[in-house]
């Protein structure tokens, strides 16, 4: 899934900073091993998902269209990734800052935007309580109309019997002050009481091990985020302003997961969890 998650955030002037570096013990990651999953903008294919479960416990799910997709390939196919093992780690994409300015009502587009989100959730066949994560692309402190656009989104999905998650950056943003700020902690400084689950990403070598399949998965806080409970520790493409450094990834700079052939482009983006089933979105078989 390409993420576009800025360097920079055009109304604010942040730009990035150092990261936490991961927290090690003598003998390595001192945290409790994670889940590994995966995420991705397009479907892999039905005939993908024996080899992709081998491998992973959960995958992404959209609701509907990815960033700068036209359509939305997952539509479906709930039943078919459960039968086949998967967790799931279920996203509605939310709105830039500009498409919220334009719209005018950042509340009014965010409550819209929510019962999109409910209504998708439940035609594909989700369980109430399930965890709906909004993609949250842009970096650094958010502005007053995304935070609106935001709480309103959240304020719907929970009062519709669905619990709320986020994606956001977990990496540090200098602002022209001098201050660092992390994107998962200003929401979390900010949410007003919201109970929200973080999935941050952070690939930037270290903490991230790169396009990596470690036996023993790291935990999602050690992306340095001590409250996430999902971390993106790779993308497809590679960020070279983040990513640069990393190990891993093929000459085309994007990740695959070992057994699957190259020539498919099944390129991936890499995610551990503290759960196998992230979004609780399992239904009983």
């Amino acid at each position: 899934m390409k993420r576009i998650v800025s360097s920079s955030v055009l109304a604010a002037g942040l730009m990035v900073s150092a990261v936490s570096p991961l927290q090690r013990g003598p003998s390595g990651p001192t945290l409790r091993a994670g889940h590994l999953g995966f995420d991705r903008n397009e479907y892999p294919g039905d005939d993908s998902l024996n080899v992709l479960r081998r491998i992973y416990e959960f995958a992404g799910y959209w609701l509907n269209n990815p960033p700068g997709a036209s359509n939305n390939s997952w539509v479906g196919r709930r039943r078919v990734m459960q039968v086949a093992g998967f967790g799931f780690l279920v996203i509605f994409n939310g709105r830039t800052d500009a498409q919220i300015k334009a719209a005018g009502d950042a509340t009014k587009l965010g409550s819209s935007d929510a019962a999109e989100a409910v209504t998708s959730v439940r035609r594909e066949g989700f369980p109430p309580r399930t965890i709906i994560f909004i993609d949250q692309e842009e970096g650094g402190r958010l502005l007053p109309e995304q935070r609106g656009y935001l709480h309103a989104w959240a304020d719907t999905v929970e009062s519709s019997g669905f619990r709320v998650g986020v994606y956001c950056s977990g990496i540090a943003f200098k602002e022209a002050s001098g201050a660092s700020v992390i994107t998962a902690e200003d929401i979390r400084k900010n949410a007003g009481g919201r109970r929200l689950t973080y999935w941050v990403t952070n690939d930037s070598c270290p903490p991230s091990l790169g396009c990596a399949f470690p036996r023993k998965v790291p935990a999602p806080q050690s992306s340095g985020v001590a409250f996430a409970e999902i971390w993106q520790f790779a993308q497809s493409p590679r960020r070279a302003d983040f990513a640069g450094g990393c190990s891993g990834y093929r000459e085309d700079g994007n990740c695959y997961s070992p057994g699957v052939d190259v020539s498919k482009h099944l390129h991936i983006d890499l995610d551990v969890a503290t759960s196998s089933d992230p979004s609780h979105g399992r239904t009983p078989d």
